[in-house]
């Protein structure tokens, strides 16, 4: 019989390795890592997959694989300046994807929805207008009665387009914007004109959009600590009501990885600069990257990670509680594009043949993740009125490494990490990885 003492000692033990090792190991927003997901012997119909989900309040994720630029540090599932003919084609099949999966998981209502990417903003307004009208006359969905998030780069968008989509119900416009100085966008190959910036987030602003998100990324090569500040005040100075800081990481296969380019060695001091100057400016932190102003709708996450998750479009994740599915993944461009003509000619949208099946501990875990790396945290009486027992028994020594390191703190049931465990995430995070993802990550080859 295994001691629990010694259990303890071997977490802790791990935690400090990886403590050791980098402060960032991997961004933890999924669990598992669509890198985890095989292909599944038989496919399974997404009419028995739903059947006991909860189909009242799912989430329509739409995933659009398209963009004008590939930055450097991208390794988003999309590909690059497609010709039109296969953008009509792509969305023909997203069009009939819908229905299908809408017919299979007999949807029962939408709570929220969100369109990713890619940048959707590539589509042009009547591309838009259509992918909307088309998915509300197949799911039960009213876009102006719910939270509805749309992402968007500078260069794509003009008021017309904007007006287009508030009109259409869009609450939420998320633009990456990654840095206002263009030394450091060039470090980050992201070929962007400060006067498009300018020029977009002052249409943004007119459109009145009720949240405005913009993404900034630290760890560029030439980035000092004063010229992110310089990005951070102005991101602030602009006025959106939420904004996202993310780490730099050179992935496979991306245009940096091409250049031998790594992130700066002083990402962790760049963070606490972010963070305390949005911490001054009136913004509260609910993860490591994301922020927001008190007086914005708290009530709409749009994490997109919840159990009911429904994705359409190829590279779009599906999530049951039970199961984790989507297309095939790929990051390089011959990749992407072989398997979104794949998805594009695909016969049958009503079973799901690519993902991770979630047992009882992989759940367990995934929700151990997902609430520690957020605020409030981890709700004892939450964990247990979901899985009847309590997570200290479920991963025995988690709890005490964190307080023993002084990462997390126990405030009434929840246990939330401290300000070190949030600037620590991205090592935490995949610390509570099982052995059995963490190899299956391993072990994918990329294309």
């Amino acid at each position: 019989m295994t001691n629990p003492a010694q259990i303890g000692l071997s977490v802790a033990a791990d935690l400090e390795r990886r403590l050791q090792a980098s402060d960032y190991d991997g961004y933890a927003y999924a669990y598992p890592h669509k890198s985890a997901y095989r292909p599944l012997s038989p496919p399974v119909p997404l009419k028995e997959l739903w059947a006991k989900e909860d189909r009242s309040r799912l989430f329509l994720y739409t995933h659009l694989p398209f963009c004008e630029v590939r930055c450097g540090f991208c390794n988003l599932f999309t590909t690059v300046r497609p010709e039109r003919g296969f953008v009509d084609q792509t969305l023909d099949a997203i069009v009939d994807q819908a229905g299908a999966v809408a017919e299979a998981t007999q949807a029962e209502g939408v709570s929220q929805a969100a369109f990713g990417g890619g940048t959707p903003s590539f589509l042009s307004s009547s591309e838009i207008e259509r992918i909307f009208t088309e998915l509300a006359l197949r799911w039960p969905v009213d876009w102006h009665a719910i939270p509805v998030s749309f992402e968007a780069s500078p260069a794509t968008l003009d008021p017309d387009k904007l007006a287009v989509l508030r009109g259409l119900g869009v609450d939420r416009l998320s633009m990456g914007v990654q840095s206002f100085v263009p030394s450091e966008l060039k470090d980050l190959g992201r070929p962007q004109r400060p006067a498009d910036v300018d020029r977009a987030c002052a249409q943004i602003l007119d459109a009145s959009f009720p949240t405005f998100n913009l993404d900034l990324i630290y760890g560029a090569r030439t980035q000092t600590p004063e010229s992110w500040a310089r990005s951070v005040r102005r991101a602030v100075a602009v006025g959106p009501q939420e904004i996202y800081l993310y780490p730099l990481y050179v992935r496979a296969l991306t245009g940096l990885s091409r250049v031998d380019r790594e992130p700066s060695r002083h990402r962790r001091a760049l963070y606490r600069v972010g963070r305390d100057l949005l911490l001054d400016a009136g913004y509260e932190q609910v993860s490591m990257r994301y922020f927001r102003r008190a007086t914005s709708r708290a009530g709409a996450d749009y994490c997109c990670q919840e159990d009911g998750m429904v994705g359409l479009g190829p590279g779009a994740r599906s999530y049951t509680r039970a199961l984790h599915y989507s297309s095939e993944y790929a990051v390089g461009q011959v990749g992407t594009k072989r398997i979104t003509a794949a998805f594009n000619v695909r016969e049958r949208h009503d079973v799901a043949d690519f993902g991770f099946e979630l047992d009882e501990d992989e759940q367990r875990r995934r929700y151990l993740i997902k609430s520690l790396l957020r605020r409030p945290g981890l709700s004892a009486g939450d964990y247990v009125a979901r899985f009847g027992t309590s997570y200290a028994a479920d991963f025995p020594g988690v709890k005490e490494a964190l307080l023993a390191r002084g990462l997390a703190r126990e405030e009434g049931p929840h246990l939330e990490l401290t300000d070190e465990g949030f600037e620590l995430s991205d090592t935490l995070g995949p610390w509570l990885y099982s052995a059995s993802v963490q190899s299956l990550m391993v072990a994918q080859e990329l294309s």
